[in-house]
């Protein structure tokens, strides 16, 4: 499947979340759709990483992950997604976390170990590593309609979705058709 990679796809506020979240609605089988099955796709994201990604000025140009580091880069996007999702939703000193932490170093050191300096791979590593050991940790979140991770940076860190423009869109114009609903079957319209 072909699609766009558009600056809604980079709401997670840092290389490492943005390539987490190419999984679209990761929890629902059903409907599920990993954007980075299709060889072409994942170059292509490299490419536009370069223009949309939040931590574009700290590596410009992205190589695409090579044939031979694919597996590797997949299985970070996995650790990436597990660690910090399961931070955000479990207790922060349980054994599974330590467990998941110690799979996502691994996977950045083997990351770190075969990309080149301007590699996606690589890149998303150290994106990783720099949400680990930074403030921004506390500010990771996950959207409330669509499940993303993404960086609160709201003053008063309040945000609930990854982008205002599209989920914040979606829940407010669900709610309100379930309101008028709800108004309209509580007051039928008479007819005389």
């Amino acid at each position: 499947m072909t699609f766009a990679w558009t600056p809604h796809r980079f709401a997670g506020g840092a290389l490492a979340l943005d390539v987490a979240n190419s999984v679209i609605l990761r929890f629902d089988a059903s409907r599920s759709v990993d954007r980075f099955a299709d060889r072409p796709q994942m170059d292509a994201f490299a490419v536009a990483a370069a223009s949309f990604c939040a931590e574009r000025a700290l590596f410009g140009t992205l190589e695409p992950v090579s044939a031979g580091d694919r597996a590797g880069f997949l299985a970070l996007r996995e650790a990436v997604d597990g660690y910090f999702r399961h931070r955000l939703l479990c207790d922060a000193d349980d054994e599974v976390l330590r467990t998941r932490l110690a799979d996502l170093l691994e996977t950045a050191a083997a990351m770190l170990r075969v990309g080149g300096k301007a590699s996606l791979a690589a890149e998303t590593a150290h994106s990783a590593l720099r949400l680990l050991y930074s403030d921004t940790l506390a500010r990771i979140r996950i959207c409330g309609h669509c499940g993303w991770l993404f960086v609160d940076r709201s003053k008063n860190r309040s945000r609930m979705w990854c982008d205002m423009a599209v989920c914040g869109n979606r829940v407010k114009a669900s709610r309100h058709y379930r309101q008028g609903r709800a108004a309209r079957s509580a007051h039928p319209p008479t007819t005389e």
